[in-house]
């Protein structure tokens, strides 16, 4: 008997979910439940967070928690309960899986079987935001050497247990060479460690084309996490439905699944959503949890109730559909179905857990870390590069030079085209002539000077080596 907490959430989510536990109970799933409120009356009540810490304690404890959708309010500082789950509990792993159901459920692809594993905790989902001048705001987008080696590994992991023969790696790392520059290196370095799984990289772009087009070209897709977003909702409206899906969240320690979809208020409380998404979901649960055979009976019972036509409006279609039910009818029909496999679709057989015996990641030896420059990013609200750069210039101390300047990444200063764009954003970038160096105390005059020069620094970036080799981007035109 395993202990799982459930919430069920806001919108449809209560009427999904007591239809999914009618179903897994039915079935025989050997578990307690411990209920907890999350989402939109806890965050209006005064969380922020949309939780309490009571509730945190629930989940912390049990490490499993079955979640239906919830809804954050709009404004007011709200932060996402789904993020800060993942990021709390360490899920790093976001497994998705998208399969059509053809003919029965109506799609463009009737051969696809994709998995995508995104990356759960970082990239531009750590929400570090700032409005820097009158006209630019930014986001920062955090990757980390731990983050893409546990998500990848997981990715060629989850592909050996499950026999699956290929995994496929989506960045855009011609652009963004430092950070999906780094993931992409990770994934070649892990990948040389299965030789007897295919794998291959795609740019972003090329590659979500790819998948729309011809999604049974892939198998495992792993990605970083807001591509992971992107294109695992993509991949499963391309299977006939978005509400099909269900995802897991999974960590070293705990666990959390949930359906891919939000928590549609305008359907709430009519008994027509479509609980398909949550009760793979809960499939995907009982796997984990190493209830593998009442998983099978849940899954192959789900099929036999696609395959019977009978279906809820969301994918209901004259000529294909033989009943339109509701959400409890759905879930009725599941149930009626349980010890049944489907004749047309193939059945599945869950062999195997989602808890796969990952190696904790061991931190590498200290590289030797060299100060080249520093960027100051300053706000002025000018438009002549050469006029900004005359002043920049007064700032100049013992051999350290204004390099270049930069204004939304492209180079305007020097040699910089009148037919450019400026805003008030401009990236400053200062660095020690050949054979000098640049220190810390330096940087700091620097900004002393600017101070005393009325210019407007409004934040810094340190340019360093690694091993003698540089981190950081040239200037776009540079």
């Amino acid at each position: 008997m395993t202990t799982i907490t459930v919430a069920k959430g806001d919108g449809i989510g209560p009427e999904i979910m007591n239809a999914t536990l009618k179903i897994i109970l039915a079935a025989g799933a050997r578990i307690e439940i411990e209920e907890i409120e999350i989402g939109e009356k806890v965050y209006l009540s005064g969380h922020t967070s949309g939780i309490s810490d009571e509730s945190w304690d629930t989940i912390r404890r049990n490490k499993i928690f079955l979640k239906a959708p919830i809804t954050t309010p709009q404004g007011g500082g709200y932060k996402s309960l789904n993020v800060s789950t993942r990021k709390f509990l360490g899920l790093y792993a976001n497994v998705r899986p998208c399969a059509s159901f053809y003919p029965f459920i109506q799609t463009k692809h009737p051969v696809m079987d994709i998995v995508i594993v995104r990356e759960n905790e970082e990239d531009l989902y750590a929400g570090i935001e700032h409005q820097q001048t009158d006209e630019v705001v930014q986001c920062l987008k955090l990757i980390s050497r731990p983050g893409c080696e546990k998500i990848i590994r997981y990715a060629f992991e989850y592909a050996k247990q499950q026999n699956r023969k290929k995994v496929t790696c989506f960045t855009k790392d011609n652009i963004m060479k430092q950070t999906d520059g780094l993931f992409h290196q990770v994934f070649n370095e892990i990948a040389a460690e299965y030789p007897e799984i295919q794998n291959e990289h795609w740019i972003i772009d090329i590659g979500a084309a790819k998948m729309a087009d011809t999604p049974e070209l892939f198998d495992v897709v792993v990605m970083p996490n807001l591509y992971g977003d992107v294109l695992s909702d993509i991949a499963a409206q391309l299977t006939g439905s978005v509400g099909l899906a269900g995802s897991a969240n999974i960590g070293e320690e705990c666990a959390m699944f949930e359906a891919i979809h939000g928590s549609a208020p305008l359907i709430a409380g009519q008994n027509v959503a479509n609980p398909s998404g949550l009760i793979q979901a809960a499939i995907m649960m009982l796997n984990h949890i190493g209830q593998n055979k009442v998983a099978e009976k849940v899954h192959n019972a789900w099929l036999k109730t696609l395959e019977d036509g009978i279906h809820t409006a969301d994918i209901f279609k004259e000529g294909v559909s033989k009943q339109k039910v509701g959400t409890q009818e759905f879930a009725q029909a599941v149930v009626l179905n349980l010890g049944k496999k489907p004749s047309v679709l193939k059945s599945v057989q869950h062999l195997n857990n989602y808890t796969l015996n990952l190696p904790k990641y061991r931190r590498r030896a200290k590289a030797k870390k060299v100060l080249d420059g520093v960027d100051l990013f300053v706000h002025w609200n000018g438009t002549d590069a050469n006029e900004l750069a005359a002043r920049l210039q007064r700032l100049e101390i013992n051999g350290i030079q204004l390099n270049v300047i930069t204004n939304r990444g492209i180079k305007v200063w020097p040699d910089g085209f009148k037919e450019t764009f400026c805003t008030d954003h401009w990236r400053c970038r200062f660095r020690p002539q050949q054979s000098l160096e640049i220190s810390k105390i330096d940087i700091a005059t620097l900004l002393t000077r600017a101070i005393e020069e009325d210019i407007d620094v409004i934040k810094t970036e340190n340019l360093y080596s690694f091993d003698g080799k540089v981190a950081y981007s040239l200037a776009q035109g540079q």
